[in-house]
């Protein structure tokens, strides 16, 4: 009886210190208003897949999500593209990494593994997931490692998609119906990178149907504005032999025209002076309806050392989504930098241009 009781004790001991534990975790963050939700927005993540030293951040972003879903009753995460540095490559350039494509786009996939059946992941293909090292031609690897079977999120979640340059069925160009607490539903489409205008046409006429006119629009496309505090829209997209349209073009094609975009998010472009005001850039311009777009770059790929540094220390933007049904707070925190008390000081980003609030109309 005596042993028994002593397994007894140590089991509700045990279980008092995982419990506690796992409510004073360093990274635990919380919202604004307990009725809130949210989505998180990661940057380019090229730089953490480059060189398997930096792999484990990456893993660390999505273990931090995956970790946080009910917690920031996270709907949806978004990434800006660049899953990869270099699409078809099996000779190392040593000097800017240390692995193939084939281990880079495996790294991707494992790291996005631990959304999967959980949470719709959203990515907008960039530059260097085409063609050889960057965008040569239009063909990528991505149906191959993100095919919609692996997540039954997505099955649940995607209305819509266009086939992509090699006219194969992948979720480039698709259309994500999410569905926020206290919100009207809200259609996230991602767009290839420099999308086609037979792609423009497909999301302008998605959105503008019966069924989604009312709906809150997210355009997440890789490449549309500059970067820093004077940016604007990208006018030159420097891929010769791909056809399709630049970020000032996307606003006259698509966006400017329709009457239920809210919000342009996109990477692509960053500055490796490890200034994060260049890193990041925000605008916001009325559509032919006089209603405003907001306009949003985030990519931090250079923040954790320069181009061959880190690949970003981690940094995650997080949407929050407050229950008055218009307003979204835009915080920006380092999972990297949250675990530890040492560096927790460090994990939240406070100046004007990372934390912000922006108001749909």
């Amino acid at each position: 009886m005596l042993a028994l009781k002593k397994i007894l004790i140590g089991i509700i001991f045990s279980t008092t210190i995982t419990y506690t534990s796992a409510q004073n975790r360093a990274d635990r963050q919380s919202l604004s208003q307990p009725n809130s939700s949210s989505i998180i927005l990661m940057g380019d993540p090229q730089g953490y897949g480059k060189y398997d030293i930096n792999q484990p951040i990456f893993d660390l972003t999505t273990a931090w999500i995956a970790d946080n879903i009910e917690n920031l009753n996270i709907k949806a995460v978004l990434c800006t593209g660049d899953l990869v540095e270099q699409n078809e490559n099996m000779v190392l350039n040593r000097k800017m990494l240390n692995q193939t494509s084939k281990q880079m786009w495996e790294a991707s996939s494992k790291a996005f593994e631990r959304l999967d059946h959980k949470i719709p992941y959203i990515n907008s293909l960039g530059n260097h997931d085409y063609g050889f090292k960057n965008a040569e031609n239009g063909s990528t690897h991505y149906p191959d490692y993100f095919p919609i079977e692996r997540n039954s999120t997505w099955k649940n979640s995607c209305i819509s998609a266009y086939p992509n340059r090699d006219n194969r069925a992948s979720l480039e160009n698709a259309v994500f119906e999410i569905n926020v607490d206290n919100w009207k539903p809200l259609l996230v489409i991602s767009l290839e990178y420099h999308p086609r205008d037979e792609v423009l046409e497909w999301c302008k006429k998605t959105i503008a149907t019966q069924a989604y006119k009312d709906h809150h629009v997210i355009i997440l496309t890789h490449s549309f504005l500059t970067n820093g505090q004077k940016a604007s829209r990208i006018v030159n997209a420097n891929v010769p032999n791909l056809s399709g349209n630049t970020g000032e073009e996307i606003w006259t094609k698509l966006i400017k025209p329709s009457t239920n975009i809210k919000l342009v998010i996109c990477g692509h472009t960053a500055n490796g002076n490890g200034k994060f005001e260049d890193n990041v850039s925000y605008i916001v311009e009325n559509n032919d309806s006089n209603k405003p777009v907001h306009q949003m770059m985030f990519n931090v790929q250079t923040l954790g050392g320069g181009w061959e540094g880190n690949g970003g220390d981690g940094w995650l933007r997080i949407l929050e989504f407050i229950p008055d049904g218009k307003t979204v707070k835009i915080s920006t925190y380092s999972p990297l930098f949250g675990i530890s008390p040492s560096t927790k000081h460090l994990a939240h980003r406070t100046e004007a241009y990372d934390k912000f609030d922006i108001i749909f109309p």
